[in-house]
């Protein structure tokens, strides 16, 4: 009989890595190459030039335009983006068979929102937490009924 494997995604806007869990008894370890880190910049060396102008449309009346969106918010679901295709192009080699989303509620909505239907329906079960800074020897305690480690 093979064994089920079970990959767990712990992840946040900026750092990512994925566990395997073989079965009962056999805990949990890190899946080789599945190691993710993003780099953000500073807001001030992201948006360094002023922002633009416009003209009233009547008058001689000039104002700053704001900007319509947060670049440190599209980092980081392009972060998301990237852990959602590695786990896509895995899934399409049978390299497992469940899949436990451990994130950030925002990263959490990210990796849900991108999933395709063929890994959406590997998800067995969602923990809404940031635990990129646990030790991945202390994420069974973490996972209570999802997993018998």
């Amino acid at each position: 009989m093979k064994p089920v494997n079970t990959w767990i995604v712990i992840a946040d806007g900026a750092r990512a890595r994925i566990l395997v869990h073989e079965g009962p008894g056999k805990g949990v370890h890190p899946v080789e190459g599945a190691l993710f880190e993003a780099k953000h910049v500073p807001t001030g060396d992201v948006n360094a030039d002023r922002p633009g102008r416009a003209f009233d449309s009547e008058g001689e009346g000039r104002h700053g335009m704001e900007s319509t969106s947060d670049p440190h918010r599209d980092a980081k679901a392009t972060f998301a983006s990237i852990v959602v295709d590695y786990l896509a192009e895995k899934a399409g080699s049978s390299t497992y068979d469940r899949l436990i989303l451990v994130a950030a509620p925002t990263t959490l909505g990210d990796l849900r929102k991108g999933l395709p239907p063929s890994v959406a329906g590997l998800v067995m079960g969602e923990i809404a937490k940031d635990l990129t800074q646990v030790p991945n020897q202390d994420i069974g305690s973490y996972l209570g009924e999802l997993l018998v480690i």
